[in-house]
């Protein structure tokens, strides 16, 4: 894009000449090389690239600390899953006389029968797996939110730079139309016209700040902070995203951290579904204790065993939820793939769209466009054609560069949709901006 902005960019050179003296002294060696080595170093410090945001957005959004939060606790549940009933002492005094008191010592020990600890430790196990699964699905959304928002900081900056030269140029339009009006070749309407036209210019570029700004604090939320911290961003913008088969991508969607955590939901509520199985069989208490006998001077051993009798709560309650809820686990798994396969296609068409547009638009729109306008402004000057003729000129090419960037933009947005479908999380995707143009 950069090389269709040039004649934008001399012209922005011209009319400047304290800039112009400052290269020009910098290169003759009135300016001291230290300082402009310092100027040139200082700017790619203070630059913003897409591999520094994605790390500090996997370091610092609050998301994926909860999400990580959150994995550690039931790794916690774990431990507690692997426990075994605690024993209980029990003491008994029957008669409050001492002569014929009997003093009772006995301990109880429940035992699990039915497999009950094995299948809590499942369940506990399944229930780890979802929170990985859903940390991972967490990372690739933060990770297409940061790509997202990355790039629309690029297009913010090139909606700017394009303002501001257009701004620029109109400005070099009303002169000259001034100096016709006043020269007497024109009517004064055509100033009147021009001053209109560069105050819409204005307009144009007031929203592109704002919209500038906008997205600067859009992009440093997503580490956590409130205000930007970054002087610009720096990428290839014009870089498009490659399309890789959709065949392809629809097989990568199977192991989606998306899938994934659907199908690991099927998986954990079979384990609770055990685990509410299991306790319909009821556990055994052993008791091991001894009597004192006061009145026949006795100690006597004590053994008990003691097991409830599953005549009314046979937990089939319970069971009967768990396996509503496993069916239904599997009811959303399947929804899940057909939801992710449509928005896979519908990104995969809008991605496919853009860089076809961002591509006429580079090789046919925008040249024609801008030699247009350029033909214009040279005629007007020189007489050959009214305002009207300029003004059409500098509107055509001012809404192909716009649409431009806004086919950029959604070509990058497309991609990151893409990657947060797949959960692609690393920063090294095969769906990355290539260094190609399409």
């Amino acid at each position: 894009m950069r090389r269709h902005l040039w004649p934008l960019g001399l012209a922005v050179l011209f009319y400047n000449p304290s800039f112009a003296q400052t290269i020009d002294a910098a290169h003759s060696g009135t300016v001291e090389p230290s300082r402009v080595s310092a100027m040139r170093d200082a700017a790619p410090a203070a630059a913003l690239t897409l591999k520094i945001a994605l790390e500090r957005a996997f370091d610092a959004n609050p998301v994926l600390s909860a999400a990580q939060r959150e994995l550690d606790a039931i790794e916690a549940t774990i431990i507690q899953a692997q426990v075994r009933p605690n024993p209980e002492i029990a003491a008994y005094i029957e008669d409050t006389r001492k002569a014929t008191r009997s003093t009772t010592l006995q301990l109880n020990q429940p035992i699990e029968l039915g497999g009950k600890r094995s299948a809590r430790i499942g369940a506990a196990e399944r229930a780890r797996d979802a929170a990985a699964a859903e940390l991972a699905a967490k990372r690739a959304e933060v990770r297409a939110g940061v790509v997202v928002a990355f790039y629309d900081v690029l297009v913010a900056q090139e909606r700017l730079r394009l303002a501001q030269a257009s701004v620029e140029l109109a400005q070099r339009a009303s002169s000259a139309a001034a100096r016709r009006v006043t020269a007497g070749k024109v009517s004064p309407v055509e100033e009147t016209r021009a001053r209109v036209a560069e105050a819409g210019v204005r307009v144009e570029l007031a929203i592109a700040t704002s919209e500038l700004a906008t997205a600067r604090k859009q992009l440093v939320s997503t580490w956590g902070d409130l205000s930007p911290n970054f002087a610009r961003a720096e990428g290839e913008l014009t870089a498009l995203p490659p399309l890789p088969d959709l065949a392809e991508l629809n097989a990568r969607l199977a192991a989606s951290p998306n899938l994934l955590r659907a199908r690991i939901e099927v998986e954990r509520r079979l384990a609770l579904t055990e685990v509410e199985r299991s306790r319909r069989v009821p556990d055994l208490t052993v008791s091991l204790g001894a009597r004192r006998n006061e009145e026949l001077g006795l100690n006597q051993a004590i053994l008990g065993v003691s097991i409830p009798i599953p005549v009314f709560n046979r937990n089939q309650g319970n069971l009967l939820e768990a396996l509503h809820r496993t069916d239904k686990a599997r009811d959303e798994l399947s929804a899940a793939g057909v939801r992710l396969s449509n928005e896979m296609t519908l990104a995969y068409e809008r991605l496919s769209s853009a860089r076809q547009e961002a591509g006429m638009l580079q090789q046919e729109i925008l040249p024609g466009a801008q030699s247009a306008y350029d033909a214009a402004t040279k005629g007007f000057e020189l007489g050959k054609f009214n305002f009207l003729d300029v003004l059409d000129a500098q509107r055509t090419s001012f809404q192909a560069q716009s649409q431009y960037l806004r086919a950029l933009a959604e070509a990058h947005r497309s991609a990151a949709v893409i990657q947060h479908i797949l959960g692609e999380a690393s920063p090294s995707s095969t769906l990355a901006p290539a260094a190609t143009q399409p």
